[in-house]
């Protein structure tokens, strides 16, 4: 559960970024318009707080890094892959869905799992279960289900797991 106190500036980031765009907005640094942007600055974020939602913050930055480059790397590798299918005879085009059980648990993660997922030429995340245990993945071309399942789970899951901690 999220700890509540007091706080003055209870996202700062986003208070300064209010303040910015409507000084900028406006293009004027008048004392009105500074008291305006300082009152938003501080009201809306207090609004707006109890709506938001407590994010995984990456434990490893480094894992991070180097899973980005993994996917760009996979993006690249399965652009090739599916233009060479495409290319190819279609009748000899396998096109299946695969049920991926998910081990990560927290709401990023599975989103970004799904998003990779999506971003790989030849697969899409179709859906995920309303308990998010599992996701439901279509493939242009499956060969074999149980692959692509470990595939998915230790080239994408596990490195997400590691990174968010969860």
């Amino acid at each position: 559960m999220k700890q509540t106190r007091f706080r003055i500036f209870p996202m700062p980031f986003h208070s300064l970024l209010l303040f910015l765009i409507w000084l900028l907005l406006n293009n004027s640094f008048s004392a009105g318009h500074l008291l305006l942007a300082t009152l938003f600055a501080i009201i809306i974020p207090w609004c707006v707080n109890s709506m938001t939602t407590e994010r995984p913050r990456i434990q490893k930055p480094m894992l991070a890094i180097f899973y980005t480059f993994r996917v760009l790397k996979d993006i690249i590798s399965a652009n090739f892959t599916v233009a060479i299918l495409v290319l190819g005879p279609l009748k000899k085009l396998h096109p299946g869905f695969v049920a991926v059980p998910l081990d990560i648990t927290s709401e990023l993660g599975i989103t970004l799992l799904a998003s990779t997922v999506s971003l790989t030429p030849g697969t899409v995340s179709a859906e995920i279960s309303e308990d998010q245990k599992w996701l439901y993945i279509h493939a242009m071309h499956l060969e074999d289900s149980n692959a692509l399942i470990a595939e998915v789970k230790s080239r994408y899951e596990a490195p997400l797991k590691e990174i968010f901690g969860c």
